[in-house]
């Protein structure tokens, strides 16, 4: 039978290092449930829409849109997993609520939902951030298609493997579709990411 002796201490983990564990294993997570997401999503019929979360609504963003970029590594793929909840819910053209989406009332709410102000148009969003080459995608970036005007008029999120989360037309619902499909890669304009002055 072993007796701690006065002198010995026993170490804990908490701070820096700890932090570090608690998002490793969180994203860990994600990764696993994007990968289960992905496997599938092919040819699956959209599943209910979710029940809005309790509590209050996300502010609404300020009127300038003024806001300084964020880096978005570290909650990248928590906010894929946010937006990746929302399949299934209709699109409703100016919806920005889990009732319905149109494409950039979908950006913009799931990036509130953790603390990302986006502006509410397509083209204010397409001025947010970086530009970023369509080789260097990585989760969380915005994606543009001109789809029904020039420019860019139409706005997904990124969630890896060449894919993307969107709320896509009058007559359809929030889903996932592929970045290499005929018809989005014909309407590709660019990729904005989030990032750190």
């Amino acid at each position: 039978m072993s007796r701690d002796r006065p002198g010995d201490t026993m170490e804990t983990t908490t701070g820096p290092m700890s932090s570090m564990f608690a998002r490793l294993i969180r994203l860990g997570a994600v990764l696993l449930a994007l990968l289960t997401a992905a496997c599938a999503s092919g040819g699956a019929t959209p599943r209910p829409f979710p029940m809005p979360r309790s509590g209050p609504e996300p502010a609404s963003p300020p009127a300038n849109h003024e806001t300084a970029p964020v880096d978005l590594a570290a909650a990248a793929y928590a906010l894929v997993g946010t937006a990746l909840e929302f399949r299934g819910v209709p699109y409703r053209n100016g919806g920005s609520s889990p009732e319905g989406f149109d494409c950039s009332g979908f950006t913009q709410y799931v990036f509130a939902q953790h603390g990302l102000i986006l502006p509410r148009e397509v083209r204010d969003q397409f001025g947010v951030g970086k530009s970023v080459r369509i080789d260097e995608l990585r989760p969380g970036d915005l994606i543009f298609f001109t789809t029904t005007a020039p420019g860019a008029s139409h706005v997904a999120i990124a969630v890896g493997g060449n894919a993307f989360v969107h709320a896509p037309s009058s007559t359809g619902v929030v889903r996932v579709e592929r970045l290499s499909s005929r018809y989005w890669s014909a309407r590709f304009v660019g990729v904005r990411r989030l990032s750190a002055n």
